[in-house]
């Protein structure tokens, strides 16, 4: 018996060691490694598995087209893990232990930075082209390429970006829309209130990694706008301790500085980034001409104008933890925090005249405005890789809390007319608002392969956006406060939106397609509340709902290896936003009241274009054409006159339809030259509104932009943009030309860890908005001028290793050969 039990003893003693060599021999060892700028696949870069000890290479592997490795029967032992790419930092994983206890190894998604190096022509040439990379119908610029941004703020660097246009106001428009929704982090943000301008200039642009920009986006993503620009902030995650710091200063007291520190090891990254940015910006505006055609008094026109100083003193943190639960699964915790303040005084002189153009009153108002806001944010992430390739599962849970205040203090003083006194009181007046914001965003969504070279996607989103508005006005008389009832209200609105989306990438020869339809089920829920003639307070209800189903289409032809044509349509909706829904009263211009309108509805949006993309050797081009349908078009009208005050509201109207053509191209014309051009011509028809007095109008525009790089010397490299937008008709406006150019340089010392920047924008100080508006009311000339051009001198230090010396030739040689 005992000898029996010996023998079943030693027999599974050699079958255990048997399945251990087994299993050993079947472990694998995967990962996806991409450009740690755009998060785009790297294909090609040589994955290589080293012994411990001896650097010996035991396996060798490359990356596919989706930038995935996996490396099949690794033995047992210790082992380094190198990965290399001509152009880019090599990426070491120390100490991989493998034996049965730790089965397959996925090290998730790899990061690969850019290599500081310019020994090699070929990583010369790829290190411009990548400043913009056009792919799948999305358009990926990195933020790093941007000289002449750097030390603003994330309009000055949107208006480098092609196929963006953003005025002097920080109104962003994409093909000549303004209706374009801004994510951050793929998510829409409480930055600045969630107002886009704000959140534009509170975000500075030396804390964005990247710019997203989709004309047509796929069903995987938010259905509302006419098109999405989603703004991708640093993470900064690199092997090892790296860190990075900025500081400058310039011509308006302007100053910027902002510092980055990132630490990765075993499974643990950690990082964070600062950014504190201040300065003065002066403007002036006129209406040069205001005329009334069928005046209710006996003011037929009147001028204004409005010189301004703002004082703006921004801060930005985020800082993040991402931990390695097991070899194929990662959990993420973030946070980010801004705050913003800024002080206006701006003057407002108006002089309204008879209709023989006698002056009948002259009257200036003082403002004083004081704008505090803050937010922050929370975000868990978990990240969930399987056995099989590309197959993943990705969870979100994001909570946003936003304040802001706006107090506003008005002085009019009246002047007398030929010696005699106004009748009018100089009454001060006050306006205290105040907002608050809170924010839900959950989301899930999974990807699987599917046979050799489909990909099936799904997700889940559910958001809730809960807000509160609140306006108190005050007339001042003895210094004493008394309630303004007509300027005095609340607006409560919660705002629920659940989507659920397919999407399907599949590939036939040297045809793919991909194709999706989202879902989406919303309803803002609000009320407004006013006082009446009698100062009772009443509430009205405000409620939008919104279903439907929007479906996303991309086929693309590879003609040949350097030509492909491209074909994209989407059905999508475009919501009015909380504020244009809101009716409070902006008052802050003595003869144009601005408020919402709680009757909108959302446009239906339908967008087709087909895209010819072309590289030669030294260049690339893009050609495209689109139509862009939106129904029940929201515009900005002007109400009729009374007693010389107008008002702007935002209306639906009929039908607006814009046909155009895109060019984007990029050439290397010779050694350390290169140029990024971008041309948008189009044509807009915008159907007649009887019922608002707007005739149909029609009209040919366009506008472009270019960037020259010049690079003459190992370390010393120039950037220039222009940029021009042509006249064009939009309705009521007429708008008028605006130019602009920026100049920027930067020297790298030795060792290119520190680096001198110097950069100068709108250096002519000819960035303007102006227009001639027209109604059958009002005839309205206006021009607005902000002074933005200054010199700033900025210091930047980084340390790590993907910031330290070049390396020489024979070792960026060898790892070429290696590959």
């Amino acid at each position: 018996m005992k000898l029996y039990l010996s023998k079943i003893a030693a027999t599974g003693f050699l079958l255990l060691i048997a399945f251990n060599g087994y299993a050993q021999e079947n472990i694998q060892i995967s990962g996806t490694i991409t450009d740690s700028l755009t998060h785009e696949p790297i294909p090609f870069a040589t994955v290589a598995l080293l012994h411990h000890q001896t650097k010996v290479p035991v396996k060798r592997t490359q990356t596919d087209s989706s930038g995935r490795f996996v490396l099949e029967n690794v033995p047992g032992g210790v082992f380094t893990l190198r990965m290399t790419y001509v152009g880019y930092n090599d990426i070491f994983k120390e100490d991989i232990l493998i034996d049965p206890a730790t089965g397959n190894v996925n090290l998730g998604t790899l990061l690969m930075t850019t290599s500081g190096s310019g020994v090699l022509k070929e990583v010369a040439i790829t290190a411009q082209k990548e400043a913009l990379r056009i792919t799948d119908g999305k358009k990926v610029f990195s933020v790093n390429q941007s000289l002449v941004s750097k030390g603003g703020n994330a309009a000055d660097l949107l208006r480098n970006v092609p196929t963006l246009q953003v005025d002097v106001d920080g109104n962003v428009s994409l093909r000549g829309s303004t209706n374009v929704k801004v994510l951050v982090d793929g998510k829409p943000s409480l930055i600045g209130n969630g107002d886009v301008t704000r959140l534009l200039q509170s975000i500075p642009a030396d804390a964005i990694e990247s710019i997203e920009v989709l004309p047509n986006p796929p069903a995987s993503y938010d259905a509302d706008g006419e098109g999405i620009i989603n703004i991708i902030l640093k993470k900064n995650s690199r092997p090892g301790l790296n860190g990075a710091a900025d500081i400058g200063a310039g011509t308006g007291d302007n100053y910027n500085a902002d510092a980055s520190l990132s630490y990765q090891a075993g499974k643990v990254n950690v990082y964070g980034n600062y950014s504190v940015k201040g300065g003065n910006s002066y403007e002036t505006g006129t209406h040069q001409s205001v005329t009334f055609l069928h005046p209710t008094d006996s003011v037929a026109y009147s001028n204004e104008s409005f010189p301004s100083v703002t004082r703006n003193d921004i801060q930005f943190i985020k800082a993040g933890i991402d931990y390695a639960l097991t070899p194929s699964s990662t959990l993420g915790l973030s946070a980010s925090f801004d705050s913003h303040h800024s002080h206006v005084d701006q003057q407002i002189p108006v002089n309204a005249y008879s209709a023989d153009k006698a002056l009948i009153e002259s009257y200036s108002r003082t403002i004083t405005v004081d704008d505090d806001g803050n937010s922050y944010e929370l975000d868990l992430d978990y990240t969930r890789h399987f056995q099989k390739p590309k197959e993943e599962l990705t969870l979100n849970f994001a909570y946003a809390y936003g304040s802001f205040t706006d107090n506003e203090q008005f002085i009019t003083q009246y002047f007398p007319i030929n010696g005699v006194p106004s009748t009018r009181m100089d009454t001060p007046l006050i306006s205290d608002t105040r907002h608050n914001s809170t924010n839900y965003n959950i989301q899930a969504d999974y990807v699987l392969p599917v046979g050799k070279s489909g990909q099936f996607s799904a997700g889940y989103r559910t958001q809730i956006t809960i807000g509160h508005n609140d306006q108190y006005a005050y007339s001042v008389i003895n210094k004493a406060q008394t309630p303004l009832y007509p300027f005095t209200d609340f607006f409560r609105s919660n705002n629920r939106v659940n989507a659920a989306y397919l999407n399907f990438k599949g590939q036939s020869g040297k045809f793919s397609y991909e194709a999706g339809v989202r879902g989406e089920d919303s309803r803002l829920d609000a009320i407004f509340m006013s006082y009446d003639t009698n100062n009772v307070l009443s509430a009205t209800p405000v409620i939008v709902p919104v279903t439907g189903l929007y479906p996303s289409l991309l086929l693309t032809e590879k003609i040949n290896d350097n030509r492909q044509l491209q074909l994209s349509f989407t059905s999508r909706i475009s919501k009015p936003s909380v504020r244009q829904l809101n009716s409070t009263i902006d008052f802050s211009d003595p003869s144009n009241f601005n408020k919402g309108n709680p009757g909108l509805r959302p446009e239906r949006v339908t967008n087709l274009e087909i895209d010819y993309i072309k590289t030669w050797r030294n260049i690339s081009c893009t050609f495209g054409v689109y139509n862009n349908l939106i129904n029940n078009a929201l515009h900005i009208t002007e109400t009729t006159p009374v007693k010389d005050e107008t008002s702007t509201i935002p209306e639906n109207l009929n039908n607006a339809i814009t046909t155009g053509l895109e060019l984007i191209g990029h050439f290397d014309l010779l050694k350390g030259w290169g140029l990024t051009a971008n041309a948008n011509l189009f044509n807009r028809y915008n159907a007649a509104a009887p019922a608002f007095g707007i005739a149909a109008s029609h009209g040919i525009s366009w506008n472009a932009n270019i960037t020259s790089n010049i690079t003459p010397m190992q370390r010393l490299s120039f950037q220039i943009h222009a940029d021009y937008d042509a006249p064009n008709v939009y309705l009521q406006f007429r708008n008028r030309a605006s130019f602009g150019m920026d100049a920027a340089a930067r020297y790298n010392f030795a060792g290119n860890r520190a680096s001198l920047s110097f950069n100068a924008p709108d250096i002519f100080n000819s960035r303007r908005r102006a227009f001639l508006s027209s109604s059958d009311e009002v005839l309205l000339d206006f021009e607005r001028h902000r002074y933005s051009s200054r010199a700033t001198l900025t210091f930047s230090y980084r340390f790590g290793k993907s910031s330290g010396a070049s390396k020489p030739a024979k070792q960026e040689k060898r790892i070429e050969d290696a590959s």
